[in-house]
């Protein structure tokens, strides 16, 4: 059976200890702050706390996608090594990252017509990409196939619940989430969204509520309601410097199902768009709609 290798960027927020247990070649968004440019890289050149308090600060950052000649590079590196790739991507709705990676593919064909390379477009963003990166890893490990994984990935992607409340709605505004009038007005009442990333890939809303523990509380509710064999995964729970509630989400979560709970920062790139205090929630349901 040919090797092969699972990559994904870092929009997956995967913690650099899973990083390296996998092996996994990590890609890293570029991030533009305060007149510096960084490539993600798990929080190394840029702390996490630092990135964050900046925001709060005032500072505004932009972010850039994945061009599609740092892909050619990676890709090629693997097909001159006759290594299969598998590449979870970042949602196409949300970054043209996965268009990038196409392109990349088209031209490595043309210099390597046997490259055995499969992009995957995970629909997902955040530790979403990382529930399907850590299951596509652990597959892999316990000695599926290419074939076998990719299978999995496909079957279970728009499984893949992702439920996200913000702080700041400003952060939303400034990314034409929202409109400039409801952030203010929700700012102004303490309203907190809730919010979800159907199929298509794109961000939507789902409700809202007054105050942050009730945002927080709205989460579990939600997870209550859409997860399935919550005792048989792993969940996932990203935050945008809030370790505090992320970590009363995941006691909420563990108090009463037995199940592990992973938790990281949410990086640079989207955490530039969705502000500090974010708190997102990543399992597996039967799927993604909410009514």
């Amino acid at each position: 059976m040919k090797n092969f290798i699972i990559m994904t960027d870092s929009s997956c927020d995967l913690p650099k200890d899973i990083i390296d247990r996998f092996s996994i070649h990590y890609i890293g968004l570029i991030c533009n702050l305060n007149n510096t440019e960084y490539v993600e890289d798990c929080g190394e050149s840029l702390s996490y706390s630092d990135f964050y308090n900046d925001l709060r600060n005032g500072l505004m950052p932009t972010t850039s996608q994945i061009n599609s000649f740092r892909f050619y590079e990676a890709f090629e590196k693997y097909t001159k090594e006759d290594i299969s790739v598998i590449y979870l991507a970042f949602s196409s709705a949300l970054s043209g990252t996965y268009n990038s990676a196409l392109i990349a593919k088209e031209e490595i064909l043309e210099s390597y017509p046997n490259a055995d390379i499969s992009i995957i477009d995970t629909r997902s963003a955040s530790l979403g990409v990382g529930l399907l990166v850590y299951d596509a890893c652990t597959l892999r490990e316990n000695g599926a196939s290419k074939d076998e994984v990719i299978k999995y990935i496909e079957d279970t992607k728009l499984k893949v619940n992702h439920l996200f409340t913000v702080d700041d709605l400003n952060h939303l505004k400034r990314g034409g989430r929202i409109s400039p009038a409801m952030a203010t007005i929700g700012t102004l009442l303490q309203v907190k969204p809730l919010l979800y990333i159907p199929d298509d890939g794109t961000l939507q809303n789902f409700g809202k509520v007054k105050g942050r523990k009730k945002s927080i509380k709205a989460l579990f509710n939600k997870f209550e309601e859409k997860v399935v064999d919550p005792s048989n995964q792993t969940i996932f729970i990203s935050h945008g410097d809030c370790l505090n509630d992320a970590k009363n989400l995941a006691n909420m979560i563990k108090e009463k199902y037995n199940t592990e709970v992973i938790i990281n920062y949410i990086g640079l790139a989207i955490g530039s768009h969705a502000g500090p205090n974010t708190l997102t929630l990543f399992f597996k349901g039967n799927n993604r709609n909410i009514n």
